[in-house]
C-alpha cells in the first residue's frame, strides 16, 4: 500500500474509532513499556507521546495477528514478520478485550469478508448482484478466492 507522509498525518488527524492511553512496547531489542496515546483510524493504529499532537509512528492492520497475551496484555504481530511483534498493556481486562475486538474488527480482511458477507446476503435476498451497479462486481479483491496482490 502506498501513502506519504502528509496523508498520514491527515488521516492520523481524523477522529478516531478507539483511542486510549495505555502502555506500549516497540518490537526493539531493550524496548520498555511506556504510556502512548494510541488511536484507531480506520485501519491504521496511531500511537503518539502523550504531550504531542504528531504521531511518532503508526501501524497498517493488514496481515497482521492481534493476540491475548496474558491479563490486560495484547500484541500486534506480522504475518511475514513474525519477530516484529508490538506489545500494549491496558488499564484492565476488559479494556484489553474492547481493543482487541475493535482491532480485528478495523482490518482490511475483516472488512473484506464482510462485505463478501453482505453482497452475498442481498444477492440471496434480491437475486443481483449489489456491486453491479458500481462495474467492479468482477474484480478480484471482492470474489470469495483468497485476495489478489
Amino acid at each position: 500500500m502506498r501513502y506519504n507522509e502528509r496523508e498520514l498525518l491527515c488521516l492520523a488527524r481524523q477522529p478516531a474509532e478507539k483511542a486510549a492511553e495505555i502502555l506500549m512496547r516497540l518490537p526493539r531489542k531493550g524496548s520498555v513499556l511506556k504510556k502512548r496515546l494510541v488511536k484507531l483510524v480506520v485501519n491504521f493504529l496511531f500511537y503518539f507521546r502523550t504531550d504531542e499532537a504528531e504521531p511518532i509512528g503508526a501501524l497498517l492492520l493488514e496481515h497482521c495477528r492481534i493476540t491475548k497475551e496474558e491479563e490486560n496484555v495484547f500484541s500486534i504481530s506480522f504475518v511475514e514478520e513474525p519477530e516484529r511483534k508490538y506489545c500494549f498493556e491496558c488499564a484492565s481486562e476488559e479494556q484489553c478485550q474492547e481493543w482487541i475486538e475493535a482491532l480485528k474488527r478495523a482490518s482490511y480482511e475483516f472488512m473484506r469478508r464482510t462485505l463478501i458477507f453482505y453482497r452475498n446476503e442481498i444477492q440471496k435476498l434480491t437475486g443481483k448482484d449489489p456491486l453491479e451497479q458500481f462495474g467492479i462486481s468482477e474484480e478480484a479483491r471482492f470474489q470469495l478466492g483468497p485476495p489478489q496482490q
